[in-house]
């Protein structure tokens, strides 16, 4: 069944005070011979029309007192790199790359003694590792670059061509121990007495400034309409500059949001001017779904075509999480197509809000997490709380940005739940954050979370301006800590 969108009845705001957003006795006719039948009652022909509240209820909330917020997360605990076969009738090995791709040729861990694991797509083989060109210094290559070496000794063979592997022959080699004679010193053996540390990976971010206004004459403050209407917040009234403040901070309060949800940092050939040393320009900033695209993973997965292939692609999504974190706990938030392919996957499962699910992040409440518009299941090891996202839905934002663009389109987001440990680098130590959490700048004397102040004639007078200007403005960005645990279902 095909459905039409009807068309739209209200047009969005606009700037400019007319007769098509304020009541007109005169040319509406309502001063006319007989009395018209006057329905008083605005008409929310839309609902109720925010989206905030996302990053209130999967993050928290943090005063920053600099220009950006930079932390540093640590790298993997164990070593696996990616390299090519030298010579395998000698068992040479090139290492170029760490497993997440990350240039390792002159700075990897392993060292004379280790016992690796070295793996092509059809063959594996245990092996010792008794050579690592000197101090990971640079060798020459054939091609004219420069990486290092390291020469093996397989448990089973005599070199690697006697295994089977050959030259040039693309390898995973996972470090899976160490193995030492009698009665030796660990610092004795050639290129062992250098120690392994941590590595980290530094990320940075910069609060972006957002400003809005809402401004009414002096004298159409004083004016009284005839239709009651009523805010987002609960204002009601017969004063229409009361509905249009109410909706520009509720507006404003959305931009809050959806800034930090599709923002970008300015990059590439953009002839966005960049800031100045006298402040000026704009540089962006790193808003969520840039920095699950950049530093996370996409899927496709979950499609609702056919229930039983939606669990194997939703399988191949807790795949992709065990090769990283594995965060047990997930939350999950989805356009309304994706919800009910989801539902009738696990329908088909008959097991929709069962599994044991624990609702650990609701402190183990099924209560509260309904309440909160959130259903939980387990798969696997994990547990995952699904919602409906008005963000995606609504035709005024992403919705019809959707319906659009289907190839770019985002059906919804999976975060981790909980903290992980970063150091903080203005803190100077390490710290429990959200992987998921806003920063807004603040001291002391002076926070920009949320700024409103009034100027003008209204009221008390703060100019000679015969109007009422209500100013609404923040500064913040967001921080996504753990990427790679993140998920863009698109």
């Amino acid at each position: 069944m095909a459905i039409t969108p009807g068309s739209q009845t209200r047009g969005a705001s606009i700037q400019a005070t007319t007769s098509e957003n304020y009541l007109d006795i005169q040319n509406t006719g309502w001063a006319a011979q007989y009395l018209p039948d006057l329905m008083e009652k605005e008409a929310e022909v839309f609902g109720k029309r925010t989206i905030s509240g996302f990053l209130a209820q999967v993050g928290a909330e943090e005063a920053m007192a600099a220009d950006q917020v930079i932390w540093s997360e640590q790298g993997r605990l164990h070593l696996s790199y990616k390299g090519t076969i030298g010579t395998a009738n000698i068992s040479t090995i090139e290492i170029d790359t760490d497993i997440d791709g990350i240039d390792a040729s002159t700075t990897h861990g392993i060292r004379v003694g280790d016992t690796v694991l070295v793996a092509s797509p059809t063959l594996t083989a245990k092996c010792y590792v008794s050579v690592v060109d000197a101090d990971n210094a640079s060798t020459a290559t054939s091609s004219g670059g420069a990486t290092a070496f390291i020469t093996v000794k397989p448990y089973g063979a005599e070199h690697l061509d006697n295994v089977g592997f050959g030259d040039s022959d693309n390898l995973t080699i996972m470090v899976y121990g160490s193995e030492y004679a009698k009665a030796t010193s660990y610092n004795t053996m050639t290129n062992r007495d250098g120690a392994n540390k941590p590595q980290f990976t530094t990320f940075t971010n910069k609060p972006i400034i957002m400003k809005d206004k809402y401004q009414i004459s002096g004298s159409d403050v004083s004016q009284i309409g005839w239709v009651e209407v009523s805010g987002e917040d609960g204002q009601n009234g017969y004063y229409w500059y009361l509905k249009a403040e109410g909706d520009t901070r509720s507006r404003f309060a959305d931009y809050c949001e959806m800034a930090l949800i599709e923002a970008e940092k300015v990059h590439g050939d953009s002839l966005i001017a960049l800031p100045t040393d006298g402040g000026a320009g704009t540089a962006g900033t790193e808003g969520l779904f840039s920095a699950i695209e950049s530093r996370g993973h996409q899927s496709s997965g979950v499609t609702g075509v056919n229930a039983a292939t939606d669990l194997a692609e939703f399988d191949a999504i807790l795949a992709e999480f065990d090769k990283n974190g594995a965060i047990e706990e997930n939350m999950m938030f989805v356009n309304r197509a994706t919800a009910l392919a989801m539902d009738d996957m696990l329908a088909s499962m008959n097991s929709y809000g069962a599994g044991g699910t624990s609702y650990g992040v609701f402190d183990n409440s099924e209560d509260m997490a309904l309440n909160l518009g959130f259903s939980g299941f387990r798969r696997g090891s994990y547990d995952f709380y699904k919602t409906d996202w008005k963000y995606l839905n609504d035709m005024a934002t992403r919705g019809g940005i959707n319906d659009r663009n289907t190839v770019g389109a985002v059906r919804g987001v999976i975060i981790p739940a909980g903290t992980t440990s970063v150091y903080d680098e203005n803190m100077g130590k390490n710290m429990k954050r959200p992987f998921l959490h806003t920063r807004y700048r603040a001291s002391n004397t002076e926070s920009r979370k949320m700024k409103t102040w009034i100027t003008g004639s209204v009221g008390a007078v703060t100019s000679d301006l015969d109007a009422m200007t209500v100013n609404f403005l923040t500064e913040r960005c967001l921080v996504v800590q753990g990427a790679n645990n993140f998920m863009l279902m698109n």
